[in-house]
């Protein structure tokens, strides 16, 4: 219910008294973020130029002004409470093909800053903002803050009780695992707090430290960066918007940070409504969005109606159209298609969702907690339908089908389908590689081609061949030969045959599990995973890694013979260890480990001391990996302290064999799109359907596998 007071009072008592500290009034933190300027009060003939312009101000004497103010180009607004206004001088901004005079025209303005040469047209209730030097703010019904605004942080102010913290529940519908949301966020930070549950004084460190980055005193103004343009909006409520962000047709924007640059400008359109977020730069938010309890990690997009809802998107992935609860969701994700649908995940980036697919639908417990686990690469087709809970390793592909149980899929590069007729459930490891060389290529290749970040704090892993899967397709061989004949057994004559699986290994049920081609996924998994440690190793070589490595041989040119020695000197001792995917960033588990016990000791005192530890771990991902790729070698029946130097030819040349293969792999499986008459049928000509899809020949992408593949044999060559 409304209630009435002295209209003298509008725009004062923005904090009230018992939350302002001695010696303190309700100006002390707006003067801390707007440093004082030569404000001069108004001359009388300036106030009445003002009030023949159709302006009104309960209290003339509170606004204030900069020499070079016009008061021609202040017209029909009302000024309640201190009101600051920078130089307006005779001149018009322009953004695209907008263009607008500077000036305050038809609107009302409570307690603020005006920047320099801002153009305020239209704006209906414009209080407790602070708006920088020429920016557009035209046709608003409201801009207002509250002296409590928490700007989309999940913090609190003096005052309040812990009810009205925000906190992102991630990865399971429950709460169970929610984390506070700052601004500064990153993947790797959401998913040490969604992960580490069981650590109770890991979970209040974090606490502490997000809790150390926002001032709780009250009375923080709102505010509108440089350069802004905000047009034909309804209501944006304390929200702070950075400079050079375009926000246009928005419905409600409220408790959010919109971070922007120049560089990376953060763009929000038509009919969005976005509540407790907040938005890194470079970020694209249009037509219909809605968002609650949300991070949207630099360069992340929302389109077309999607609907996000107590989610963290990571960095350059797109949501289009769909729907995503609860979820935690790695760099490059893209999920597109209206009937799209997401709950209760960890996606672990490079993930692709089709038309369709339900990840979550139901539960099949009787409460609301289950989840999904996918590694990097995840990609459910058509209309696939799963449940809680399952887990796939990486890069696995599912068919269309609805698969009624839960779903623990351990081999990576998989292709998982319901075969028609039977439905058993049918799993054809290292699927990738041997039919879609394409398609997975190109994944890491679009991945780091969409990379636009300015500020790359976590060394983002988009090789399908990295540490994280050569774990994978090591724990695979073991799975395939404890559950598959062994090549040289007594039915090798026989081919590979389709293999039957143990009910209740991969699903939860008792249907049948076929495992096709798994001789073949064994020789291709060793395949990939000598690939993957020579190319670390080469490039270690390359880089003169050998000094970074304690104990290891001094930097020197690549020369016949060296290899070995230096790879002995410098990993003789390596060990396999499990690895991480931290956000994106891949890392040994022992240095997560160490990292986590640093910040529950006080070692790491702040979450910039966390991100420092990120970019250290960066740095030393080259060695780190490079001592994974020999402890590979080793599990593969060729340690490094024992290799000469006909060994490490040989794995040179099997690897170099291996990536030309893949290369041609890349060709053929994008070739047989040309060559299917099917593809061709709609064009009356190969003139005509070169002109509409190109050629093999032409294809930029197929060009760079196979340029890559020979760099790769000269480079490898120079260290044989």
């Amino acid at each position: 219910m409304t209630t009435k007071h002295d209209l003298s009072q509008l725009g004062y008592g923005f904090v009230p008294a018992e939350f302002l500290p001695p010696g303190a009034d309700e100006y002390s933190l707006r003067d801390r973020q707007s440093p004082s300027r030569d404000y001069r009060a108004l001359t009388a003939d300036e106030i009445s130029r003002l009030k023949a312009n159709a302006n009104f101000s309960g209290n003339w004497a509170d606004v204030l002004v900069c020499d070079g103010f016009d008061t021609d180009l202040v017209q029909g607004s009302r000024f309640y409470g201190r009101v600051r206004i920078g130089r307006l001088q005779r001149h018009y901004l322009t953004f695209h093909d907008l263009k607008v005079p500077v000036g305050i025209y038809d609107s009302t303005v409570i307690s603020g800053d005006l920047g320099d040469n801002v153009s305020i047209m239209k704006v209906g209730y414009l209080s407790h903002y602070i708006v920088g030097n020429e920016t557009i703010i035209a046709q608003v019904d409201e801009i207002a803050c509250t002296n409590h605004s928490k700007f989309g942080s999940g913090t609190i102010k003096d005052g309040e009780t812990e009810e009205v913290r925000i906190q992102l529940e991630l990865g399971n519908e429950n709460g169970g695992r929610g984390v506070l949301p700052f601004d500064g966020m990153s993947s790797a930070d959401a998913f040490l707090w969604y992960k580490y549950r069981g650590n109770k004084p890991l979970m209040q460190r974090f606490r502490e430290m997000t809790d150390s980055l926002v001032d709780p005193a009250r009375g923080y103004y709102g505010t509108i960066g440089r350069g802004v343009v905000i047009k034909s909006c309804r209501v944006i409520k304390d929200t702070r918007v950075g400079d050079a962000a375009y926000i246009k047709g928005a419905n409600k924007l409220k408790n959010l940070t919109i971070n922007s640059s120049e560089a990376e400008p953060t763009q929000i359109g038509e009919g969005v409504e976005l509540v407790n977020g907040i938005i890194e730069p470079g970020c694209r938010i249009f037509y219909g969005v809605k968002a609650v309890r949300f991070y949207l990690a630099a360069h992340a997009s929302l389109k077309y109606g999607a609907r996000l809802i107590n989610s963290f998107l990571g960095e350059n992935s797109t949501i289009s159209c769909c729907e995503v609860l609860n979820s935690l969701i790695f760099p490059f994700h893209e999920q597109h298609h209206n009937n799209s649908f997401l709950c209760a995940a960890l996606v672990c980036g490079q993930s692709n969702m089709a038309a369709g697919a339900t990840l979550g639908s139901n539960h099949n417990s009787r409460a609301n907690d289950g989840e999904l686990v996918a590694g990097r690469g995840f990609w459910p087709g058509l209309c696939v339908s799963i449940k809680h809970s399952s887990r796939f390793a990486s890069f696995t592909l599912l068919a269309k089908a609805d698969y009624p149980a839960e779903l623990n899929v351990p081999l990576p590069f998989s292709l998982v389908s319901r075969e028609e007729g039977t439905g058993n459930l049918v799993i054809v490891p290292a699927y990738w590689f041997h039919y879609n060389m394409y398609a997975l290529a190109r994944n890491a290749w679009k991945s780091i081609a969409r990379d636009r970040r300015s500020q790359k704090t976590l060394r983002l892993e988009t090789d399908y061949l990295a540490p994280d899967t050569a774990e994978e397709m090591l724990d695979a061989l073991r799975f395939l030969d404890e559950h598959a004949p062994s090549p040289g057994t007594e039915q090798q004559a026989g081919g590979d045959p389709p293999l039957l699986l143990p009910a209740g290994l991969i699903e939860r049920s008792s249907r049948p599990v076929v495992l096709r081609n798994a001789r073949r996924a064994s020789r291709t998994y060793r395949e990939a995973l000598v690939l993957y440690a020579v190319r670390a190793l080469v490039e270690w070589l390359e880089d003169g890694g050998a000094a970074s490595v304690p104990g290891g041989a001094a930097a020197g040119t690549a020369e016949a013979g060296a290899a070995v020695s230096r790879l002995r000197a410098a990993f003789s001792d390596a060990e396999r260890t499990a690895w991480v995917n931290v956000g994106g960033q891949l890392a040994p588990k022992p240095a997560v480990e160490q990292m986590i016990a640093d910040v529950c000791s006080g070692s790491i005192t702040s979450w910039a001391d966390l991100h420092a530890r990120y970019a250290a771990l960066a740095r030393d991902y080259p060695a780190h990996r490079a001592a994974h790729a020999a402890a590979v070698l080793a599990a593969l029946g060729n340690p490094v302290h024992t290799m000469n130097d006909e060994a490490w030819r040989s794995l040179v040349d099997q690897s170099v064999e291996t990536a030309h293969r893949f290369a041609v792999a890349v060709r053929a499986s994008r070739a047989k799109d040309y060559a299917d008459p099917f593809r061709a049928m709609t064009f009356d000509s190969t003139e005509e359907m070169e002109q509409v899809l190109g050629t093999v020949d032409d294809n930029e992408f197929i060009r760079l596998a196979e340029e890559e593949a020979q760099r790769f044999a000269e480079r490898a060559g120079r260290w044989q």
